[in-house]
This record gives structure tokens, C-alpha cells and sequence, in this order.
């Protein structure tokens, strides 16, 4: 196992980005399929060594938005730019800066952990020594140094995602990608995943996450982007979406239903709590209540019906 200082070592070695002028500079970005706008004018500035996160209900543009900036889709409209470049398929120099890991499983199943990332650095034009010295690094960074002679196929859904991490850090890219990293991963590999992203900043690597689990973005992120039918809705801190909800929450449970009320001082929503008819339960306000009150569905939904719901706050 690799000590505190090993691992800092190595992050510092191979992935701190320098201070200054670098970020991702999103400007009135669209995009269109046929009649349907995916993205609509997006702006949006993400700073060097932020971690970063995209939420929205399923067709809010998230994939969309990673898709452009991987340069996988073209925009009908506006730019990227990465560090003062403009970004296209064509200027490799600025998309080898970029670094993407899908939310769809990637890897050939009959090829083996080590042959993956060996056949990556490869595709990069990596020398032969640097490609085996990074492959092995990355696999003990990801705790999967002991199943480098697996084949894909035999490893669990948690360590098939630490490997497509892996292989999306061998070519040491200034900007990780992430689209829905953890999606269908237990909770134990789930903050497994949680931990190494957040080693990765700490050292000074820009993430972009595209997230479906509420908790995941507030545990992790700067700042978070709040997408609604493809327009940007709201840019903020966790900490402070939340305060503007309201600190507290009362769940009230009554005729069936679920209803939330938000409080900006603890004594109010006891006081709320302590008059209410039915079961309540008072809790802080998460990122999710904040979620839900700006696109009116539950994340689990998985639908938004295009307007965004109004916070519902007592101070």
C-alpha cells in the first residue's frame, strides 16, 4: 500500500496544472437536433483547479455539452476555449489537454487490465517505457495493481470504472471529463471513485462531473451548474444554493404524500415542525431539496418539465 507521501508525490509529479491563466471558457454555446435545442447559449467559465459539476434532470444537455467540449459533436453556434486556444478537432495540441471517461462501460473484455492501458499509450504515440512506468503507476494509484493480468471481463463494475479512470490518466490531460462516473456502482465502490477524484484535485487537476447522484456533486464541488432544458439556470457554490434554499428542512408526511418546507433559522422550521398535523422530520437542506425546487422533479424522476419550480423558503 502507498503511503501519504508516495501518493502526493506521484499526483504532484504527474498531474499538477499551473497556476495562472488556464480554464475552460464557454461562450453562447449552441446545439441543435433538427427541431429540439440541446444546449442553448451557454456561458460558462471554469476556472483551473476547480471541481466542477454539471446537474440536471436526463435531457437537460449534459452529455451534449460533454460531447462538445470533447469535440465528439460540433456546435451549430458560439466557442470553446481552453486556455486562451480555441478548441476543435483539428488543433490536437488543445484537445490532448482534454481527457474524457463516458458513462458507458469502454474497455474489450478479452484484453487484459495492463494490455488496456498499455494499447491507450500507444494509441498516444507514448514511448514504450513511459507508457509501462504511467500503466503501473495509475494501476496502484487505483488500487488495481493486483488484477493487472485480469481481463476486463473478470473484473467487478467498480474496478471496470477505477480502470476506465486509468485509462483516461495516461496521457496526463490537464482537464478530466467525467459523465456520469459512478453510475450504477454500489455505495462502497461509489466513494472509492469519490475519494481518488478528490486526491486528483486536491493536487491541482480541473474536473468537470456530470452527476445523476445529488450527494456526489455537493461532497465534491466548487461550484455547481444547474442545466434546465438545455439552458443554464443558476452557477453557485453547494454551500450557498443550499443557504438561499434555506438551512433547514421539515419533511412532512400527510395523506400520502411527501411534502418539504425550507427554513432559514433552526427555531422557525421547529416551531413549523411542532404546529404541523402528521409525521415530520427535520433535517438540513441538502443539494438535492435545492435541486428539486429548481427543476420541480426529483432526480430519480429523471424528467423535467421545462420550468423551473419555485423555492419554497420561510426565513
Amino acid at each position: 500500500m502507498q503511503t501519504r507521501e508516495e501518493i502526493r508525490g506521484f499526483l504532484e509529479v504527474c498531474f499538477s496544472v499551473g497556476a495562472g491563466e488556464n480554464m475552460i471558457e464557454i461562450t453562447d454555446l449552441t446545439k441543435r437536433y433538427g427541431g429540439k435545442t440541446a444546449v442553448d447559449h451557454v456561458n460558462l467559465t471554469i476556472e483551473d483547479g476547480a471541481f466542477f459539476s454539471l446537474l440536471g434532470p436526463n435531457g437537460a444537455g449534459k452529455t451534449t455539452l460533454i460531447g462538445l467540449l470533447s469535440t465528439l459533436l460540433l456546435p451549430d453556434s458560439g466557442e470553446i476555449r481552453i486556455d486562451g486556444e480555441h478548441v476543435s478537432r483539428e488543433n490536437t495540441a488543445v484537445k490532448r489537454k482534454l481527457s474524457v471517461m463516458s458513462q458507458e462501460y469502454s474497455l474489450r473484455n478479452d484484453f487484459m487490465v495492463s494490455d488496456i492501458l498499455e494499447q491507450h499509450g500507444r494509441l498516444y504515440g507514448m514511448p514504450r517505457a513511459k507508457r509501462k512506468e504511467k500503466a503501473e503507476e495509475l494501476l496502484a494509484f487505483c488500487g488495481l495493481l493486483d488484477a493487472r493480468k485480469k481481463t476486463a471481463r473478470q473484473l467487478s463494475g467498480g474496478m471496470k470504472r477505477k480502470l476506465m479512470l486509468c485509462r483516461a490518466l495516461m496521457t496526463e490531460p490537464e482537464y478530466l471529463i467525467l459523465d456520469e462516473p459512478t453510475v450504477g456502482l454500489d455505495p462502497v465502490s461509489r466513494r472509492q471513485i469519490w475519494s481518488t477524484l478528490y486526491r486528483l484535485n486536491e493536487q491541482g487537476m480541473t474536473i468537470l462531473l456530470t452527476t445523476h447522484y445529488i450527494e456526489e456533486a455537493q461532497i465534491l464541488s466548487h461550484r455547481v451548474a444547474l442545466l434546465d432544458s438545455g439552458r443554464l439556470c443558476t452557477v453557485e457554490t453547494p454551500e450557498a444554493l443550499i443557504a438561499g434554499l434555506g438551512s433547514f428542512a421539515v419533511d412532512v408526511f400527510q395523506n400520502g404524500e411527501i411534502a418539504t418546507r425550507h427554513f432559514a433559522e433552526k427555531d422557525t422550521a421547529l416551531a413549523f415542525a411542532a404546529e404541523t398535523a402528521g409525521k415530520t422530520t427535520l433535517r438540513e437542506t441538502n443539494l438535492e431539496d435545492v435541486f428539486i425546487a429548481f427543476a420541480g422533479k426529483g432526480i430519480a424522476d429523471g424528467h423535467s418539465d421545462g420550468a423551473l419550480g419555485k423555492m419554497d423558503r420561510i426565513s
